[in-house]
């Protein structure tokens, strides 16, 4: 591909600011934590607790961070509220980046 196709194709500045946001989310290891009990599930703030050995407090703060990113969801149940991600690409994003960082 040529320099002048490259940029033309480039992130506009807002879009780059978004995946750079998301990065940055992905970024910390409390979120990832959280991120790898809702892989393939479906759990509520107490469950998503007792994986990471969190209180609810601070998972609940987490969890909002993850919203506002979209990259989690949450489903209200009743008086239960359940989190999974947001949708089939952060799935893929998380499941290819352990795929990455588990290759020797």
């Amino acid at each position: 591909m040529s320099l002048d196709a490259i940029k033309e194709t480039m992130p506009n500045p807002e879009q780059m600011e978004d995946l750079s946001n998301l990065f940055k989310v992905l970024g910390d290891q409390t979120r990832c934590k959280i991120l790898y009990t809702l892989t393939d599930n479906e759990l509520n703030v107490t469950d998503i607790c007792l994986c990471v050995s969190m209180n609810k407090s601070a998972v609940s703060h987490q969890l909002r961070i993850l919203r506002d990113a979209k990259l989690v969801k949450a489903r209200k149940d009743g008086k239960e509220v359940y989190y999974s991600f947001d949708d089939d690409h952060i799935t893929t994003i998380f499941k290819y980046a352990l795929e990455h960082i588990s290759e020797e």
